[in-house]
């Protein structure tokens, strides 16, 4: 009896306390979790306060304690602009790209270099103050001249005098427009990188199609002025079209199965002159309408213009692509000067004229140099090199050969991107703008080329590609510019 009277009791006991009011508990929050490595910086290997040659200076390298990697979440800066890192075991290797007679700051977010082995351990924030050393410049150095070829509008002198004033310093970053006369790329390159290149790049290759109430309408110049007005710089150039036969409405600037011949372009009363001076006429109506706009720019016709008719064994592959080259050196000289001069005949003062070089078509062996091809100092304010596919020796070794070969002249990328074959399956890809810079292919600027490849921005460079190039401290964008108006 006592026992049923012991186990009534205690179920009556906890009836009772459960039935009994009672405060809610606020909810336990665990403790952030305690890093289990700490960062210490080891090592640097530039000293705050250093002075160090920036010819041989091209990476900064910091030793932790512990193995780490970048975390892209956080900036490292040099100048104010953004650099590209690299974890390595227990080092971070910084690409600086610096310039002689300089000071800079570059600048380590807390939590830009983490633990490998736990992404909570952060390394402190750094500071690091250097300078480089004054450029000695060697006496038998040339001048470049100071004025351009035939640009004698203001906005043509402020532009020569810009490119002139970066060159060797930074390269002017580009892309080209769709094929077409839009910013379509360019607006892409800005979704994913969050900058615009500086300028952008617009061809004239529809020309013939060009009506008011066509696809295309060139005398409508609203993508160039809007551009413009946006803080960019223009660049044109002329993918030439001619038909293929007499009369013919099937167009081609390539060599195979083109019966137009350049020099008959040359010779008054043939139907290749006619076209040729017809189509530069549409294209001066464009020229002149820029040119009252206020707007200069660099001008790319004629480009690539030896093919492989350089080469050192001749075949029936080696000749020119483009139909203005089919003919040989002294024929294109001369098409390049007719345009020149009725150009200039025509008023136009607002263009930066560019030739584009094949130098050996990047194989001495097999190729000779196009020399001969160059139309003259008096005609050419720019020489540039197109290259697809090239790392950065490939493009130092480019930039120094046609540096040498024509001393007076800024040297410029005409062209970049990656190199594919004609399945665009991947050959090889175009060398980062960040290890081209620093190993010394200075050039004034490159224009990367479109494709309807589904990458972001539909040009033929990577999305990694732009990331690199659009935050490398030697790579100039729109939003850096000086107001040339």
């Amino acid at each position: 009896m006592k026992a049923i009277y012991a186990i009534f009791l205690a179920a009556f006991l906890i009836m009772a306390c459960s039935s009994g009011t009672s405060e809610e508990k606020p909810p336990v929050v665990p403790p952030s979790p305690t890093p289990t490595a700490t960062i210490t910086l080891e090592k640097q290997s530039i000293s705050n306060g250093e002075v160090v040659d920036a010819s041989t200076t091209h990476l900064l390298t910091l030793t932790y304690n512990v193995n780490v990697i970048v975390n892209s979440s956080y900036s490292i800066t040099l100048n104010g602009n953004r650099l590209m890192a690299q974890g390595k075991e227990n080092t971070v290797e910084i690409p600086l790209g610096l310039q002689a007679g300089k000071e800079y700051t570059l600048l380590v977010a807390e939590g830009a270099v983490i633990a490998a082995s736990d992404p909570s351990a952060k390394a402190p924030a750094l500071t690091l103050t250097f300078k480089t050393t004054a450029k000695e410049e060697p006496e038998d150095t040339y001048t470049i001249p100071t004025e351009p070829v035939t640009a004698s509008a203001e906005s043509a002198k402020k532009l020569y005098a810009y490119l002139l004033s970066q060159y060797g310093q930074k390269t002017i970053s580009s892309v080209m427009a769709d094929v077409n006369w839009n910013t379509i790329c360019a607006e892409k390159v800005f979704a994913l990188t969050g900058r615009y290149p500086a300028m952008n790049c617009y061809d004239f290759i529809h020309i013939c199609y060009s009506a008011p109430n066509s696809w295309i309408n060139y005398e409508d110049i609203t993508p160039v002025t809007d551009w413009v007005n946006a803080g960019g710089l223009v660049q044109l150039m002329w993918h030439f079209n001619v038909p293929k036969n007499e009369g013919a409405t099937d167009y081609a600037f390539y060599t195979d199965g083109n019966n137009f011949k350049p020099s008959h372009a040359l010779v008054s009363g043939t139907w290749e002159n006619k076209w040729f001076y017809e189509q530069m006429d549409r294209v001066i109506s464009v020229l002149l309408k820029l040119q009252d706009a206020g707007i200069a720019a660099t001008w790319r016709p004629f480009h690539e213009a030896a093919g492989n008719a350089t080469a050192r064994q001749q075949a029936g592959w080696t000749k020119a692509w483009f139909w203005w080259g089919i003919e040989g050196a002294e024929v294109y000289k001369r098409l390049w000067r007719a345009m020149f001069d009725y150009f200039q005949q025509k008023g136009i003062h607002n263009l930066i004229w560019v030739w584009t070089t094949q130098n050996y078509n990047g194989n001495s062996n097999n190729y000779y140099q196009d020399s001969s091809w160059y139309p003259g100092d008096q005609y050419v304010d720019i020489v540039a090199r197109d290259l697809y596919g090239c790392n950065a020796t490939q493009n130092k070794q480019e930039f120094t050969e046609i540096q040498s070969r024509y001393p007076t002249k800024m040297v410029a990328l005409g062209e970049c991107g990656n190199n594919y074959d004609e399945n665009q399956k991947l050959i090889t890809e175009a060398a980062l703008m960040s290890d081209t810079w620093t190993l010394g292919a200075l050039w004034s600027h490159f224009m990367v080329w479109c494709t309807k490849e589904q990458n972001a921005t539909m040009t033929m460079c990577s999305d990694n590609w732009w990331k690199d190039a659009m935050n490398n401290a030697n790579v100039i964008t729109r939003d850096q510019l000086p107001n040339l108006k």
